[in-house]
């Protein structure tokens, strides 16, 4: 690799790790940028190298949000556990199925997402307890703990995203802890997907441990601005990381 294009991509991954922290969806610069720095590379191997480059950016925001938000346990544990397994059936399947025929269903929930947080300005703003009942919390244990991450070991971008709606929309918290919580679930999502793509041997570790540390700086930068600037920093992040997820994945299928 050129040393032009590896410190782009160096720089892609510090981009990546700021956007990880806030909102998620660093997948959405870091794994096109490996797809053009190494068009000959399998996808398997990409997917990987960007799953060994995330984790150590998401762990690094996980520890800063924990140090300053209170979670829920016992929502967070078993959603964070059930996660490790989806998101590794999602890797599993990664090297098997083709990721084209679900990008239009992803295109449609982005939407929907997309007009959620437009037309629901008070959504993520201040935390509603009294939306976390019995049922409300099951169906965050099956969307985010086993679909979402599922997504995530399949493809990757945008898997932060969905993770917030999930934590705000349904459980009512308000943006920041929604933030803290996805990274704490999508640790486990990059662990599960970062093992089966170990064993299979796709993963080029010395440029994932690379990116590893520009991802970590760039997470670090990013997780105390959200920390600083609160719910409606966050939710200006989200609406441009989602209308984004929309252009890309639209260039992808209509391209």
């Amino acid at each position: 690799m050129d040393p032009e294009i590896l410190g782009l991509l160096l720089l892609a991954a510090v981009a990546a790790g700021w956007v990880d922290a806030v909102v998620g969806g660093g997948g959405l610069l870091l794994l096109p940028a490996l797809m053009v720095a190494a068009p000959t590379t399998p996808l398997a191997t990409l997917l990987g190298t960007n799953k060994l480059g995330a984790v150590f950016g998401t762990v690094s925001a996980a520890v800063a949000y924990a140090r300053r938000v209170e979670l829920d346990r016992r929502i967070i544990v078993p959603t964070a556990t059930l996660a490790l397994l989806g998101s590794g059936l999602g890797a599993g399947l990664a090297t098997a199925l083709t990721a084209d025929v679900l990008k239009p269903v992803i295109m449609v929930v982005l939407a929907g997402v997309a007009l959620l947080v437009v037309f629901r300005p008070t959504m993520g703003t201040s935390p509603d307890p009294a939306l976390r009942t019995r049922n409300r919390i099951l169906a965050v244990l099956t969307l985010a703990g086993l679909g979402v991450s599922f997504y995530d070991g399949l493809i990757g971008p945008g898997t932060g995203v969905f993770l917030i709606i999930a934590f705000t929309a349904v459980l009512g918290m308000d943006f920041l802890h929604a933030s803290a919580a996805a990274k704490i679930v999508n640790v486990c999502t990059n662990i599960g997907a970062l093992v089966v793509f170990g064993l299979g041997g796709h993963i080029d570790w010395v440029l994932g441990l690379g990116l590893a540390v520009c991802t970590i700086i760039g997470a670090q930068v990013g997780a105390r601005m959200a920390l600083q600037r609160g719910a409606g920093f966050i939710r200006i992040v989200l609406l441009v990381v989602v209308l984004a997820l929309l252009v890309r994945m639209g260039w992808d299928v209509f391209a």
